[in-house]
């Protein structure tokens, strides 16, 4: 079978290196740049369910109580961009006001930027900001670490 241009580009993997993270708030949106974005995953704990009959048909696993989305996004340290800071702080000046949750989606997107694949992440709350170590004999960049949890992931194949 012959495999033309089209075939591959719809068969092949999408590199993991083109995305978009976009903040929502409000109706406004904010595209924030972010070096590294993990924990994008839903997971249940399994539950050994045991009845009557369990001694001839056995025990079976049923999914139980579904754990905690906790996204980690990482970002270089940009003079006077405190996005990150000020959400942070916002949110834990007035806990229980409701706008301090935002949602946001996380595009994979092909080479030409258009989306593929959206994580959108709903009722994201920043529960930890960390900066990175500093040292005088290291070149690295200073990177920032948002750690948040949120209500629900969703993934869309085609938006």
């Amino acid at each position: 079978m012959a495999v033309n241009q089209s075939v591959i580009k719809s068969t092949y993997p999408l590199p993991s290196y083109n995305y978009r993270v976009t903040v929502l708030k409000d109706g406004e949106s904010l595209v924030v740049g972010f070096s590294e974005v993990s924990g994008l995953q839903v997971a249940y704990e399994s539950v050994s369910y045991v009845h009557g009959l369990s001694f001839k048909l056995g025990e079976r696993i049923i999914p139980g109580k579904r754990q905690q989305i906790r996204i980690t996004l990482k970002r270089g340290v940009v003079k006077g961009n405190d996005f990150l800071q000020s959400w942070f702080s916002g949110v834990y000046s007035d806990p229980f006001f409701a706008s301090a949750k935002r949602d946001i989606l996380i595009d994979l997107c092909e080479e030409s930027g258009t989306p593929v694949v959206r994580w959108t992440v709903t009722g994201a709350l920043p529960v930890k900001l960390e900066a990175s170590s500093f040292a005088a004999e290291s070149n690295d960049v200073a990177i920032e670490t948002l750690e948040l949890v949120a209500h629900r992931l969703h993934v869309n194949y085609n938006p």
